[in-house]
């Protein structure tokens, strides 16, 4: 199932609905393209705010198939961003909770729910998919379903916002992409005025992406990366910070305890991050996920699964930040020599 291997899309056909959905589409990134998304079938466990804005990107682009996946329920907190989820539906599970709306925004997407916890997936699950996206999950559960995938040849893409902050981590082995380059040719005859024309020539790469453990083993506080977090703000931070707050309290900061959490983060903070610069101020914007973020964290993921499973130009490599004091993203390269 490794879309980046020589798919063969010449014996699949788009119906005509098809073709009329995806006109602009295919006017867009090809006809080529539009078939191995045609033929691509996502996983995307973990059906919060972000979860909703990733299916509805990716099932409005026109993959065949779409497992949604996740065994909680439904709270009011997920009512900030989780627009495919009615209000009724509060206690419900929030994949089945999630199907109705997400059916409806494209009849054409094969889309199913399942509730069972992620831990009792073993490989035999995973490896009906091209892409796998997670969110949601403790370092340790996304370290064991990247080894799964790295075995399977799958994408596997770890991503979660909190409050206004948020990112993603591309682990996409050897991915192969195909990319414009261009070029300026002179085509003016001589004693005319010097005019250009500019040549699009595709080229075809290949890329090495690490895998995710090289985020849990990056060294965050080595001196010399500390130029960079002063460029680039906080977030790495954060994220060492949010990932050790889930994996030693089994939950994610609430706003129901809002005095309490924000005190548990200044521990680990100290305790992670001694001598650290990061703000008090930049502990409190983490609770709940805050609809803007979302869409945009969510819009970047879903952008980057398209790139995958065309083999439309370089996916970003390999971990994506969105800086909460700034609202920009910026990406950080991880693991690569």
């Amino acid at each position: 199932m490794d879309v980046d291997k020589d798919t063969n899309v010449s014996g699949v056909e788009l119906t005509e609905a098809e073709n009329e959905l995806y006109d602009r589409q295919i006017r867009l990134w090809g006809l080529e393209s539009q078939k191995r998304l045609r033929t691509a079938n996502i996983l995307i466990s973990g059906l919060n705010g972000l979860g909703a804005e990733i299916t509805k990107n990716i099932i409005l682009s026109g993959v065949n198939m779409v497992k949604l996946h996740d065994d909680k329920l439904i709270t009011e907190e997920d009512f900030c961003s989780q627009f495919l989820a009615a209000r009724e539906s509060l206690g419900s599970n929030r994949a089945e909770a999630s199907l109705t709306r997400a059916r409806a925004l494209n009849p054409m997407v094969d889309i199913s729910a399942d509730t069972q916890p992620l831990k009792e997936k073993s490989s035999d699950f995973f490896k009906q998919f091209n892409v796998v996206v997670i969110s949601g999950e403790s370092n340790k559960e996304l370290q064991r379903i990247d080894s799964i995938c790295q075995e399977l040849g799958i994408k596997f893409y770890a991503t979660d916002v909190w409050g206004m902050f948020g990112f993603h981590y591309a682990s996409l082995q050897k991915h192969s992409y195909v990319e414009n380059v261009f070029k300026h040719k002179c085509i003016s005859k001589p004693n005319e005025k010097v005019k250009y024309e500019t040549i699009s020539t595709p080229r075809q790469c290949e890329v090495e992406y690490p895998t995710y453990i090289n985020w849990i083993d990056f060294d965050i506080t080595a001196p010399k990366y500390a130029r960079k977090l002063k460029r680039d703000g906080p977030g790495i931070l954060l994220l060492r910070i949010l990932q050790v707050f889930r994996s030693e309290h089994k939950r994610d900061p609430s706003y129901k305890t809002r005095e309490s959490d924000i005190t548990l983060l200044k521990k680990i903070r100290d305790e992670v991050l001694p001598n650290s610069s990061l703000s008090n101020e930049a502990l409190e914007l983490l609770f709940a996920q805050i609809s803007p973020a979302v869409a945009v964290v969510g819009g970047v993921v879903a952008q980057e699964i398209i790139k995958v499973v065309t083999k439309m130009e370089a996916p970003h490599r390999n971990l994506f930040i969105f800086n909460p004091e700034t609202c920009i993203g910026y990406v950080e390269t991880i693991g690569v020599r």
